[in-house]
Parts: structure tokens; C-alpha cells; sequence
């Protein structure tokens, strides 16, 4: 592998993995509010007005933001325009106070928040308008979590991104050219000749997801599936094994993540949850099967870059559940901690869209740690049947000869398919909530 190769390999590492305190979408929301706020004249707001794409929506009602004891797209703005620190990036909200969360809650009751859905093909689209009686400021996100495409003041453009950006399906970000050096084999290739000591970005994922996961499964957070799933073991109900105990500490992580944990994770390609979807199998099975910390790490490598890969084909956000993705990264590295080589790992990837694909997201909620458990039990079987030359056939759905083609066509569905998924889930939570 060539220098400039290996170096976009950590570049994109560095850019992929990043620290986030709760659910990405409501961070995302706070952070264009925090920003927006940042360039009013004056302390007063009259008015704050979000509009925002199907896909950031529905990932943003449900789920409990930290520190607030509460959800909602209305009380994300609120804090971020009132306590978030835009610095931060997904952070913004990190410190809240119980006064800075009853002043949202009065700035809602107040009715000066609106929230509307915004008319626009991007995936990933965020806008934040707010007011005060000196000055009014507009800022637009879209594309990735913290990428400020457009700001106006007071009528005067300050930045402008939007008009340079190609295409206008919502799919500039997906099959770019500057991810034209990520293959399967150049991932393999990465994995294999990295040096363990330009890995710190995984060796501080392991870290923090792992903390959290320990921290699901320790109290009681949410539907407390990680903690249910161990006191099965315990309790003789369940198997003390590999995918049993994948499940357990991938599914705490995820419990305590979407009950409004206080402890930050690791978010791979914009999600927390792919991000512990991506890690935590992995780590569970590693210590499990007594691997070294050197394999554990170049595992965990190529489970998250596998994921990525994806990522890169399905878009940040789908109407398919990222699970999906992660957990398929996770089948990879753990295929690999199982002995396997690039031919396993290419199986995994094959045999897991031959069984996870298809799943929809129906929003970030507590309920997403039953989907990771289940697709962290996808991920330890379907490398399990790899190592063991086992692969699910071309003959199978959107199964083609090669991982490669297979990853096109999930690709294909996720962006052609998708479209009126979100529109009908959107929908449906939107009644429930009104209803």
C-alpha cells in the first residue's frame, strides 16, 4: 500500500470517528441553533424556527437528549440556542443545567418554537432560523452532522456552500471520488499493514464505547435489553457465549446511549449507535475468545472502516436501519479474530446482507438496543459460517458473486428504494405524536 494511500485510510478515521454525547440528529439540531444564536444581536428570542429533512426528524423525536429528561426536534433547538456551546461540535450540549433545561421547556410552552419539515431531497438537511428584536440569523447544515453549508444575518449572506454542492437527489455524499481508494481488498490490505501505533482513534473508541456499554448493563437504563440479556446468562436462561455476550454488552451501550446517558461515545460515519454497533461486538467477542489487544484493535479497525465502506454506498441517513451496516463491519472484524482471512471477511460481508437486509429505521429511540442485539447475533453467526466456508449464494435476493457487487445493490435500494419509506414512518410518528 502506497504512503498516500494509508494516509487517507487515517484521515478518514480521523474524520469518520467522532465524539458525540447523545443521539447524532438532536446534536445536530442544537449545534445549527447554538450557531445561529451565536450571530443574533441580543438575548432575547422571539421566535426559532427549524426545518429539517424526513431523515433528521424522525431521529430526532424520540429520543431522550442528555442531561434533559426529555426529546423532542422543539427542545433540541431550544437548548442549543439557549446553553449549546456550537465549539463542541456534537457536544454542543455537554454541562446542561436544570435551569437551562426549564428555560427550554418555557421557551416551547411559550409557543416559539416551530418545526416543520423542510422541502428538500437531502437526507441530512437541517435549518435553524431565529429571532430577536435586533436581529434575525439563518444557518443551514446538511450532509454530514456538523457541515455548515450556508449562514445569513440580518440579510447578508456570510457563507454560501449550498449552490456549490453537486447534484440535487440528496446523494452528493454518497460514491464521491475522494472515496475511490476504499475498496474491500484496500481495506484488507490497510488492516493487515497498519501500524498499531497510528490506531489511537480505536484504541479511544474501544475506550469509550466500551465504558458505556459497561455502564448499560450495570443500571437501568431504557428497555435495559443488554441487562436483560446478562442476568439471562446468569439466571441459566441464556448460553454463556460468544454472540450471548456480543449482544449483552452491544445492547447496554446502546440502552444507556438513547436514555439520555451523560457519557459520550465513539460515532461512526454521523451515529453513535453504529459507532457501538460497530465496536462492541467485536470487543466482546475478542476478550472472549482471548485474543490480543493487537488483534482486538486491527479488528476493530476493519469492522469500523467496513462500515464506513458502506456508508459511503447507503448515505449517512436511510430508510435502512444503520445497524445493518455496522453490524456487518462487526461480522467482518470478528470473522477475522476468528481466524479468517480476506476470503471470510468478503463471506461475512455476503452473508450478512443476505439476512439483515431489508431492516427499516424507524427512528432513534430506546428501542434501537433490540435492534443492535439482533443484529450483533446476525453479525457473530454469519462469521461463524464464513470461517467455516459457508456463503450465502448469488442466487439469494441482491446476493452477487462478489461482496463488492452485493454492496452496490444494497446501495441501489437504500437510495432508490427508500424514498417513499421515510415519507410513510415519517407519517406514522408524526400521527402518533399528534394523535
Amino acid at each position: 500500500m502506497d504512503k498516500i494511500s494509508y494516509e487517507k485510510f487515517l484521515e478518514r478515521l480521523e474524520k469518520e470517528l467522532v465524539v458525540t454525547l447523545g443521539c447524532t440528529e438532536p446534536m445536530a439540531i442544537a449545534f445549527a441553533a447554538a450557531l445561529a444564536k451565536k450571530h443574533v444581536k441580543g438575548e432575547l428570542i422571539t421566535s426559532l424556527r427549524v426545518l429539517a429533512s424526513t431523515n433528521v426528524l424522525k431521529n430526532a423525536m424520540a429520543v431522550n437528549i442528555p442531561g434533559a429528561q426529555g426529546s423532542g426536534v422543539d427542545l433540541a433547538a431550544a437548548l442549543g440556542v439557549l446553553a449549546g456551546d456550537f465549539t463542541k461540535g456534537l457536544e454542543v450540549l455537554s454541562g446542561l443545567t436544570s435551569r437551562d433545561v426549564e428555560n427550554a421547556k418555557r421557551m416551547i410552552d411559550q409557543k416559539k418554537v416551530k418545526v416543520e419539515v423542510a422541502k428538500t431531497d437531502k437526507k441530512l438537511y437541517i435549518e435553524v432560523i431565529v429571532h430577536t428584536p435586533q436581529s434575525t440569523a439563518k444557518v443551514i447544515v446538511a450532509d454530514e452532522h456538523t457541515k455548515i453549508v450556508f449562514i445569513e444575518v440580518d440579510g447578508k449572506v456570510l457563507v454560501d456552500a449550498l449552490e456549490n454542492e453537486s447534484g440535487s437527489d440528496g446523494t452528493e455524499e454518497i460514491g464521491n471520488s475522494a472515496d475511490s481508494f476504499m475498496t474491500i481488498d484496500s481495506i484488507w490490505e490497510f488492516v493487515e499493514r497498519v501500524k498499531v501505533s497510528d490506531l489511537s482513534i480505536i484504541d479511544k473508541t474501544i475506550e469509550l464505547n466500551t465504558s458505556v456499554g459497561l455502564e448499560g448493563l450495570s443500571k437501568a437504563y431504557g428497555l435495559e435489553v443488554g441487562k436483560t440479556i446478562k442476568e439471562g446468562i446468569s439466571q441459566g436462561m441464556l448460553s454463556d457465549d460468544l454472540i450471548t455476550n456480543a449482544m449483552a454488552l452491544t445492547a447496554g451501550a446502546s440502552d444507556a446511549r438513547m436514555s439520555g446517558c451523560t457519557m459520550p461515545v465513539m460515532s461512526n460515519s454521523g451515529s453513535g449507535n453504529q459507532g457501538i454497533s460497530a465496536t462492541l461486538p467485536v470487543v466482546a467477542v475478542g476478550e472472549k475468545s482471548q485474543a490480543s489487544r493487537e488483534q482486538i484493535i486491527r479488528a476493530v479497525t476493519l469492522s469500523n472502516l467496513i462500515a464506513i465502506y458502506i456508508k459511503t454506498k447507503i448515505g449517512r441517513l436511510s430508510a435502512l436501519c444503520g445497524a445493518t451496516a455496522s453490524a456487518t463491519g462487526a461480522s467482518c472484524g470478528i470473522a477475522y479474530l476468528l481466524g479468517g482471512g480476506k476470503a471470510e471477511v468478503m463471506s461475512a460481508i455476503q452473508n450478512m446482507q443476505g439476512n439483515t437486509t431489508g431492516m427499516f429505521c424507524d427512528g432513534a429511540k430506546a428501542g434501537c438496543a433490540m435492534k443492535l442485539s439482533t443484529c450483533t447475533s446476525a453479525a457473530v453467526q454469519s462469521a461463524i459460517m464464513a470461517v467455516q466456508g459457508k456463503t450465502i449464494q448469488s442466487t439469494n435476493g441482491i446476493i452477487e458473486e462478489s461482496a463488492e457487487q452485493t454492496l452496490e445493490n444494497l446501495g441501489r435500494l437504500a437510495n432508490q428504494g427508500s424514498t417513499a419509506v421515510d415519507r410513510v414512518i415519517l407519517d406514522i410518528m408524526v400521527q402518533k405524536k399528534v394523535g
